[in-house]
């Protein structure tokens, strides 16, 4: 990316305000990397805090992924209950994606990308047709040990919108410089917490970083607490005057 040692010092910035003001929960585990991909392509499309539960409606509505993959897109909307063209648009990446996983191995499985190398794994699941690189990369990170930062539009709207990357960057060279400056331990924690700054606040807002970002939380309870006032006192003049 251009420009990029120009950007390192403030993504650095960025993930250290984020760790300060949010929290992060554990990796998720996956027994097939093609439930990460599902996951991902769900997680996509729909807010971060719906898909877990719109997840565990596939899992327990359809018997398995097969039976996913031969559904019609209008009963999987009535079981994410939600007919929103975002969530139409994850229903149908994921039955073309699934199809074509069933196409290309004769089963709905991506285990044997475990037995592959990482950057040959990668490759491969590029390649699946309806694939996006967001779902590719969050399996890749969470399925199969990767190092990889899944970006969704409004992720790589907000790194724009916030000067964190060059304007004219591509959504793969804006992965691949995040990549550079997150480690791999860190991958997961920085997508989640920056994911989450975006979905709860405005992109198009300034970024606060250091002692204004970490206590962005106590200002919001400051400006809730209920207003107190002193009991007045009488001037010494109206005092005597009352005598």
């Amino acid at each position: 990316m251009k420009d990029s040692k120009n950007y390192s010092p403030k993504v650095a910035k960025l993930f250290r305000s984020l760790k300060r003001a949010g929290e992060t929960g554990s990796m998720p585990q996956y027994d097939d990397p093609v439930e990460a991909v599902v996951y991902g392509l769900l997680c996509e499309q729909v807010p971060e805090a719906a898909t877990g539960r719109m997840y565990k409606r596939i899992k327990s509505h359809f018997v398995d992924l097969n039976d996913l993959r031969v559904s019609r897109i209008e009963e999987i909307l009535d079981v994410l209950r939600d007919a929103s063209p975002a969530a139409e648009k994850a229903a149908r990446a994921i039955t073309q994606t699934l199809n074509a996983i069933f196409t290309q191995h004769d089963r709905i499985s991506l285990d044997t990308l475990k037995h592959e190398g990482k950057r040959q794994a990668h490759k491969e699941l590029s390649e699946i047709s309806g694939m996006t690189p967001f779902a590719c990369n969050f399996c890749f990170l969470t399925a199969l040990g990767g190092h990889a930062i899944p970006l969704t539009a409004a992720m790589l709207a907000y790194l724009r919108n916030h000067k964190l990357v060059h304007p004219e960057a591509t959504e793969a060279e804006i992965a691949g410089f995040l990549e550079r400056q997150i480690a791999g331990k860190d991958a997961y924690a920085f997508y989640l917490l920056l994911r989450g700054e975006v979905e709860q606040g405005d992109s198009e807002k300034p970024v606060k970083f250091g002692k204004d970002a970490a206590s962005k939380k106590e200002t919001k309870k400051a400006a809730a607490a209920p207003r107190t006032t002193a009991p007045k006192t009488a001037s010494p003049k109206k005092a005597q005057n009352h005598k």
